[in-house]
């Protein structure tokens, strides 16, 4: 509330903004002003190395037909304080576009960062396509935002692309990540999606181009820290950290303690706490990320850079949504061993600060370690931090996982024998029957399962919401089928009688976190190839309504009923390219 009134936003010209980032940390030396940037003729920013620079000021590309705003979300304005009625405006549609305004004398850039792809150091990356345009603070809550476009053109770190964004790859980001917002997932957020008419690239075949205005509390990501890792850039290293430190994580002010860890120790902690929560996140919720490279790990444990990304149809643990990751490196099984190993690199990176006994000797600042015993006892520390951290790092996931699968399975609290008794057999029952694993916990819902469980048999038809109906129920006859989903829903009824959990109240705690609609890569094929074969619009609006609400049923909707039901046999763990 402000001023007794509801806070509906500001205009884009009044949202409070800044460029924390760019005044703190270290800009490309060739161009180490917005004005240098601007005079120079674009191709000489590159593409190029840049080194001694965590970003390199740079303008988007404009579109020179008139830009079309495809969809907002409304979720997104509010979290930034910005009022929806804006998105009327031509000026708004033209920003988003990459055509410039309302900069207030701040001048874009696109971030320096190295990466571990694939599990081989791949080098310089950077933001090839995402330039952003600026931070701004919700006028309310007070929280800071980078404000960044997507496919808005070449910049220094576009290696050998075009620096744009198709179409179906910036519709696919545009929903997940406020789909993945609305169920509670940390991500990074998408404003709007903008399509730039004439503008065209090669992919595997021509392709219309779009552009995606996102924005995250910081962009910084693991392979932030590799690249002047890699460069043995200490001194840069440290203000990065220092940086993520106060203005990313905004930890409190540290107060050195004999025996305690210093301040970059209680850091690496924390960054590893946020990525340990979010993969539980995404187990429990059947979310893939195909290319968790270092380059896409948040510092913030937010879901991030969204290529070929899926959900999880039938429960399959090897399954992949990359159809180039032969290997299952990404799969969902490997998941939360990747974000590790990830973080293991991270530590690598950062081991030097963490592992020293004084961080602030000038000595040490200057030139680091100074005589092998002293370099010895370092190592022997840091390896011993991480050793502690990876202890701390699979407690983390596994009290999130199982906390978050006590609430889907819509329990009070949970139980030491849960993951035994109740989540590891479901979850080989699911594997085994090859059922719809979000279908399963939503109907589940719907179910009253202690007031039929004397009535539970392989003759009991009821038990059939839980089978497709063209599904092969992994060889299994559906009488098959019905009888081992009887034997986990006795043991899941004893358990709800045991706490004193009710059908009624127990179906409401569920309903009210198990989704309906999940954006499933068919439909979103679908609504890519609605809007951008056939031209439609309103197919946008509408599952960005589903997004927001995505724990209502849809039944009274023709394309919704149809979404939230069982998934085509033919469409089933579809696999997409990296290319966007």
């Amino acid at each position: 509330m402000m001023c007794g009134k509801v806070f509906t936003g500001v205009s884009l010209e009044d949202i409070p903004k800044s460029n924390i980032f760019t005044s703190k940390l270290p800009p490309d030396p060739k161009f180490p002003t917005p004005e240098s940037s601007a005079e120079a003729p674009r191709r000489a920013l590159g593409p190029r190395m840049v080194k001694g620079a965590f970003y390199t000021y740079v303008r988007p590309e404009p579109c020179e037909q008139p830009p079309e705003l495809l969809s907002i979300s409304k979720a997104a304005f509010k979290t930034l304080g910005i009022n929806p009625a804006e998105a009327s405006r031509p000026e708004f549609v033209h920003l988003m576009a990459g055509n410039g305004g309302f900069e207030d004398k701040i001048y874009p850039w696109a971030q320096c960062y190295g990466g571990w792809q694939f599990g081989q150091w791949a080098g310089q990356l950077g933001d090839g396509r995402a330039i952003s345009l600026f931070e701004v603070t919700n006028p309310e809550t007070k929280e800071r935002y980078e404000l960044q476009l997507k496919g808005a053109g070449k910049t220094p770190y576009s290696r050998f692309a075009d620096g744009r964004a198709v179409l179906r790859s910036s519709i696919r980001e545009f929903i997940v990540s406020e789909y993945l917002h609305s169920i509670g997932i940390p991500t990074t957020r998408a404003l709007s999606l903008t399509l730039l008419p004439g503008v065209e690239v090669a992919r595997e075949r021509m392709e219309p181009c779009a552009v995606v205005s996102r924005f995250a509390q910081s962009w910084i990501r693991i392979g932030t820290f590799d690249l002047p890792r890699a460069r043995g850039e200490r001194e840069m290293l440290r203000q990065l950290c220092d940086y993520v430190r106060d203005e990313v994580l905004k930890l409190p002010p540290h107060v050195a303690e004999v025996g305690k860890p210093n301040r970059y120790e209680v850091m690496y902690r924390e960054v590893v706490k946020r990525n340990a929560k979010t993969v539980a996140y995404w187990q429990v919720y059947g979310f893939m990320n195909g290319v968790l490279n270092t380059d896409n790990t948040s510092i913030l444990g937010l879901s991030l850079d969204f290529g070929p990304f899926g959900f999880m149809d039938n429960f399959d643990p090897r399954y992949t949504p990359n159809h180039d990751d032969h290997l299952l490196r990404y799969s969902y099984k490997n998941q939360p061993t990747i974000i590790w190993w990830n973080l293991v690199r991270f530590a690598e990176s950062t081991a030097e600060l963490f592992g020293a006994l004084d961080v602030d000797d000038p000595v040490f600042i200057k030139s680091g370690v100074q005589s092998q015993p002293e370099g010895d006892l370092l190592v022997k520390r840091a390896e011993k931090i991480i050793e502690d951290v990876s202890e701390s790092y699979k407690k983390t996931f596994l009290d999130e996982y199982i906390r978050l699968m006590t609430i889907r399975l819509g329990l009070k609290e949970s139980q030491e024998k849960d993951m035994d008794e109740l989540f590891t057999p479901l979850l080989e029952l699911m594997e085994k029957l090859e059922l719809d694993y979000h279908h399963f916990y939503r109907r589940l819902s719907k179910l009253p399962v202690r007031k039929i469980v004397s009535e539970l048999s392989p003759e009991y038809t009821g038990l059939d919401v839980f089978l497709q109906e063209d599904g092969s129920h992994g060889g299994y006859t559906p009488p098959q089928a019905r009888s081992q989903i009887t034997t986990w829903l006795q043991t899941y009824a004893k358990r709800l009688e045991n706490e004193g959990s009710e059908d009624d109240a127990r179906i409401e705690r569920m309903k009210a976190v198990n989704p309906a609609f999940v954006p499933r890569n068919w439909v979103l094929d679908e609504i890519i190839q609605r809007v951008e074969k056939k031209g439609e619009r309103d197919v946008l609006n509408k599952v960005m309504e589903m997004v927001e609400r995505p724990y209502d049923d849809w039944e009274d909707d023709e394309d919704g009923k149809r979404w939230v039901g069982d998934v085509p046999m033919s469409e089933r763990q579809i696999q997409c390219s990296c290319s966007s």
